[in-house]
């Protein structure tokens, strides 16, 4: 059934009805305007999030060596890729179904008001006819008394024995022209109801169900839309969902590449220093008497340090072949350097390259351009390219030296945790510092040794637990600082030795 055939009569009804509806879709857009705002605000948060949290700096990058520490900027990574998801998300809802439905909502009540505006009219033409129907029918009343009054008067005319012929003739004319008027009205009144009966039919039977038909079929438009806005709703979210479930895999798998035996394979590789374990101390037999000043078994033996940093008013560069670090902070130190000049060299060359051929064409083609203008370029590429392959070979010799001393160096750290040092070695030391000794370098900070550590090769110090430290040099990020004991001593320690104070 529809709604001309069911609700002909019902025009409040269909008027609110279909307002009704408007007032839904309206509310629907502004629905999802508020969810993409939510939509939008997430993902803002979790850029910010991830933002925060991403690691910058050389200190960063070195810790994301690191399963742990990658696998978690992986899962930052992909939780900004997650955000963009979510905005995604907040785009599409707004131009498929706000803007969409916006603009349908504007024809819809364009429409609907056109609907409206025609039934109003029809009814207003019904309403015409039938006060015109009215009008004829009451004149028709009026005439028809006023025949019948002077056709009496002339009845009564006619009987009155007084009267004269020429009266009888003049109340019968009036009778007979009101007669006359009376039976026009009857025709007018006559046609104007078969009108009116025309024009009602067609109201009630024609033009308000078509009316009331076009605005049911606008309604049903309206809910089929609206539905397909609900669909999309869902539909958005569902066609970004395989992308969100790669992003979460891609969370899962950042957390199962993690491997903690690596990560402290390459935590030793990073941190080691190379030494020795200290050997035995041998047994001192004082029951044997006294021993001479340079016996190995001396409980305090002096520390033999061929470099000696305090009390200096410039302090030194590190050496260029790093020769003032442990071994195997010197091996990485001068491998890293080899791997950076072998990638200058490399661009050089491939710049000797470029320009060669540049040269090449030049020469064929002048009007390209002056080969002569090139020389410079190539000769000053040409240089820098000896430079580094001289660089690279001075390298390569330092890192074969560190890597074939470890024995020698072992040994030399054996031997010198056995005492094989002179007091008066200790004690001439200084000498070739005298003259730099103008001005005492100042610590920047104080620290307590929290375990124990012998000092057995070139460069380091030994230091007691409990005991305070002044701080010259902080941590370059190989584990390893430099310190100044109380009695003069300086040197470096493990950064995990100690427990910084001030």
């Amino acid at each position: 059934m529809d709604w001309g055939t069911g609700l002909w009569d019902q025009y409040d009804v269909i008027d609110k009805h279909t307002q009704c509806g408007l007032d839904l879709v309206e509310r629907y857009i502004k629905f999802v305007k508020e969810r993409t705002d939510v939509e939008q605000n997430y993902a803002k948060q979790l850029r910010n999030l991830t933002k925060k949290y991403t690691k910058r700096g050389s200190k960063e990058e070195q810790d994301c060596k690191y399963s742990n520490h990658a696998s978690f900027q992986e899962i930052l990574n992909e939780l900004n890729d997650y955000a963009g998801q979510r905005e995604l998300i907040a785009e599409n809802m707004m131009t498929s179904i706000c803007v969409e439905l916006t603009k349908y909502l504007q024809d819809i009540k364009l429409e609907r008001k056109t609907h409206l505006s025609d039934t109003k009219k029809a009814q207003q033409n019904l309403e015409s006819s039938l006060k015109q129907l009215e009008s004829t029918k009451k004149r028709f009343a009026k005439e028809w008394a006023e025949a019948d009054k002077a056709t009496q008067q002339a009845e009564k005319t006619e009987s009155d024995l007084n009267a004269t012929k020429l009266d009888v003739d003049k109340a019968k004319q009036h009778a007979h022209a009101r007669t006359r008027t009376a039976e026009e009205c009857r025709n007018e009144y006559a046609a104007q109801l078969q009108k009116y009966n025309k024009e009602q039919n067609s109201f009630y039977y024609s033009e308000i169900p078509q009316l009331f038909n076009n605005l049911q079929e606008m309604d049903e438009q309206r809910i089929r839309r609206l539905a397909e806005g609900y669909c999309k709703f869902s539909d958005i979210e569902k066609n970004v969902l395989p992308i969100i479930s790669k992003c979460l895999e891609g969370i899962s798998a950042a957390g199962s590449k993690i491997d903690e035996k690596q990560d402290s394979i390459i935590f030793i590789e990073q941190h080691k220093s190379g030494f020795e374990r200290p050997g035995d101390l041998e047994f001192e037999d004082y029951s044997q008497g006294i021993k001479p000043a340079t016996s190995e078994s001396s409980l305090h033996p002096p520390k033999v340090r061929a470099k000696l940093w305090p009390f200096k008013k410039h302090k030194p560069p590190p050496a260029e072949d790093f020769s003032h670090l442990p071994p195997e902070q010197r091996k990485k130190r001068l491998q890293g350097k080899i791997d950076d000049i072998a990638k200058d060299l490399q661009r050089e060359q491939d710049q000797s390259e470029a320009l060669e051929k540049m040269k090449g064409v030049y020469e064929q083609s002048p009007q390209m351009g002056d080969p002569s203008s090139l020389e410079p370029q190539i000769s000053e590429t040409g240089q820098n390219i000896g430079r580094l392959r001289g660089e690279l070979a001075k390298y390569e010799t330092w890192l074969s030296e560190a890597v074939g001393g470890e024995e020698s160096s072992n040994a030399i750290n054996n031997n010198t945790q056995h005492g094989v040092s002179t007091a008066e070695h200790g004690l001439n030391i200084y000498s070739e510092f005298d003259d730099d000794f103008d001005e005492i370098e100042t610590p920047i900070g104080q620290c307590t040794a929290l375990y124990t550590f012998e000092g057995n090769s070139e460069g380091t110090v030994s230091i007691t637990e409990g005991e305070l430290l002044s701080i010259m040099e902080q941590d370059k990020g190989d584990g390893w600082m430099r310190v100044l004991r109380a009695g003069g001593e300086e040197g470096y320690i493990p950064s995990s030795y100690v427990k910084y104070t001030s």
